[in-house]
């Protein structure tokens, strides 16, 4: 039994990366048009919003997204949630409509193919590097200027620990949410962990749950409220992991 769970794993997630590859082939010739300039971005949104359906459905992962706000379509937001998964950028290109650009680690640019459209139509970001921050703090700058949201995942990265429920934040996204004075919208993956985690031999199908709380509005904060803003968003993603636990243990 132990053997078929193993073989199946490897399988699976060979699979996963030729779904990555598949959709990205086949709409090619308009992936490479829609990148020619920023002005194209919002038609590549809409296929990378295919792309990662295609991902989610092909893995045999259906999801569930209950809002408790929902998003005003024009407007910028600063969109936030846990980190837990590969698959929390599939999840969130597909519960969200809005257009919006990913600030990520520059290292999932050595994926083939995937890293080329990646690599030119995200925001990269170099941990070990203080000249890499200051750039993206520029060039999220003039995507929000531009009109579109930003999401970052403000954990920084995935904890090798997995029994922490939710690392400690970053201040980058709130500091940008505050001097653009955009609201944030801090959004709950409870299953992602389970479904589909960085460890080779492990996940499951099924559901994958998600819930976008209310909004944290920052007009009128300062930059000096950068590390309370950052607690309370924290705070609430938190409290809302903990609930889907508690709902998943009484079921």
């Amino acid at each position: 039994m132990k053997i078929l769970k193993i073989a199946f794993w490897i399988i699976w997630r060979v699979w996963f990366y030729v779904l990555m590859a598949v959709p990205i082939l086949i709409m090619l010739p308009l992936l490479l048009i829609s990148i020619i300039s920023e002005r194209g971005y919002p038609y590549f949104f809409k296929m990378a919003r295919i792309w990662a359906k295609f991902i989610l459905y092909g893995m045999g992962f259906y999801y569930k997204v209950k809002r408790e706000q929902k998003l005003i379509k024009g407007k910028s937001y600063m969109i936030v949630a846990n980190h837990t998964s590969m698959t929390d950028i599939m999840l969130m290109l597909a519960i969200i409509k809005n257009p919006f650009v990913f600030v990520g680690k520059k290292e999932l640019v050595k994926i083939p193919l995937f890293g080329f459209f990646y690599k030119r139509t995200c925001i990269l970001v170099d941990r070990n590097s203080s000249k890499s921050k200051n750039e993206v703090f520029k060039r999220a700058q003039s995507r929000l200027n531009q009109g579109l949201s930003i999401c970052i995942f403000p954990e920084g990265g995935v904890p090798d620990d997995e029994s922490i429920l939710l690392d400690e934040f970053k201040d980058g996204a709130f500091r940008l949410a505050i001097d653009h004075q955009i609201p944030i919208v801090p959004i709950v993956f409870p299953d992602n962990k389970d479904r589909f985690p960085y460890r080779f031999l492990s996940g499951s199908l099924g559901k994958m749950r998600s819930k976008i709380l209310p909004f944290v509005e920052t007009s009128g904060l300062a930059s000096d409220n950068r590390k309370e803003l950052r607690d309370t968003v924290r705070e609430m993603i938190y409290k809302g992991l903990l609930e889907f636990k508690k709902k998943d243990l009484k079921e």
